[in-house]
């Protein structure tokens, strides 16, 4: 359904005004309303003032929902033109011609399409106080975190960690034990020294035996 509202003898001049139609032809009502209301020529104030005619008579003739309007056509024709006069030197006078406009806005009824979620967009994570995630490459270049270990298995890891046990000493006899000298055949030393001793000994006796005669 379409609805109109004409504003005549409109002291604007029409090209001024079809400028700023051009703007807003095929937008919807509400957002032709907005984008009018802060320019800042005279031409869209005029035509905004039609515009929220036009979308007044839908609302209270036809009860048609404001945010479903949409403009159709706007027709911007001549006014009839004032003339004045200004004086000039000599005694002659210049013409002056002010242009008025004829503003009708036609608005119609559209169905509004569902906004349609843009495919293949994700929506971005809220800010949370976790830690950070490591980055991609940093954690395919981390190790692999380790394996859960049962009771009855051990790892590579446990076998290095446990100390080596140390055995006991046994004791050590007297002569069992080397000398200071150290030989790694004690036994053998003994048997050599033998003779040497008996040597020795045999020297001795013999000196005591002088001794005693």
């Amino acid at each position: 359904m379409e609805v109109r509202a004409t504003a005549k003898y409109v002291r604007v001049q029409p090209r001024k005004v079809r400028i700023i139609a051009d703007e807003i032809r095929g937008k919807t009502a509400l957002h032709a309303a907005g984008l009018l209301r802060y320019h800042p020529s005279k031409s869209a104030k005029a035509l905004r003032k039609v515009l929220i005619s036009a979308i007044g008579n839908a609302q209270e003739n036809h009860q048609l929902p404001a945010d479903g309007l949409r403009i159709a056509t706007i027709f911007i024709d001549e006014g009839p033109r004032l003339k004045r006069l200004r004086a000039r030197a000599m005694g002659r006078g210049n013409r002056i011609i002010k242009k008025t406009s004829h503003i009708t806005v036609v608005v119609e009824e559209f169905d509004a399409e569902p906004a349609v979620k843009p495919h293949g967009t994700k929506a971005k994570p809220r800010p949370t106080f976790a830690a950070p995630k490591a980055r991609r490459g940093a954690a395919a270049k981390a190790a692999p975190a380790p394996e859960p270990v049962t009771p009855n298995e051990t790892t590579d890891t446990d076998v290095e960690e446990v100390a080596p046990t140390v055995a006991e000493a046994t004791p050590v006899a007297a002569s069992e034990a080397p000398e200071e000298g150290g030989s790694a055949t004690p036994v053998a030393e003994e048997t050599t020294s033998a003779p040497e001793s008996a040597e020795t000994d045999g020297a001795a006796a013999s000196d005591d035996d002088k001794g005693a005669q």
